[in-house]
């Protein structure tokens, strides 16, 4: 066969392998933390009972990198206290780490930490679990709708 009919495949696995190589210009950690954080942003609800008090937390991260976090505590069959906290957030491949900046309208003080990390993993789409390794357990949220208050 004449060489001239090599050319045009020539031509098109250079062009292939040059939308391949092009295609691969971030590293697919890069991207898959990316898509991580993107999936972060939004609402987010954890409910659960614990010590006689019903709980109630909206975990807003926003795409800024900022956070909200509003809670209800309701003691069975009595008294009930709202919360209000907000900081900053960042993911960094396996933790979500978050930073208070403001607890309940205050600067955080001593004795409270502010800062809480949970290495997340995902269940589905719309929900994870975060397990907090330094106190030693799991806290689990899920997807609602923006506007959704504890």
């Amino acid at each position: 066969m004449p060489p001239s009919f090599f050319a045009p495949r020539r031509r098109l696995l250079v062009l292939l392998a040059g939308a391949l190589v092009a295609g691969c210009d971030a590293p697919p950690e890069t991207a898959d933390l990316q898509e991580v954080r993107d999936r972060l942003v939004g609402t987010w609800l954890r409910e659960y009972a614990e010590d006689g008090f019903n709980v109630r937390r909206v975990l807003v991260l926003e795409a800024d990198g900022h956070f909200r976090e509003m809670s209800r505590i309701t003691e069975l069959g009595a008294s009930q206290a709202d919360h209000s906290h907000a900081g900053e957030w960042l993911f960094d491949g396996t933790n979500l780490k978050r930073r208070y900046t403001s607890v309940d309208g205050k600067l955080p003080a001593a004795p409270a930490m502010p800062y809480a990390t949970f290495e997340l993993k995902f269940r589905s789409h719309n929900e994870f679990t975060g397990i907090d390794n330094v106190r030693k357990r799991e806290v689990e949220y899920r997807r609602v709708a923006d506007g959704t208050l504890p």
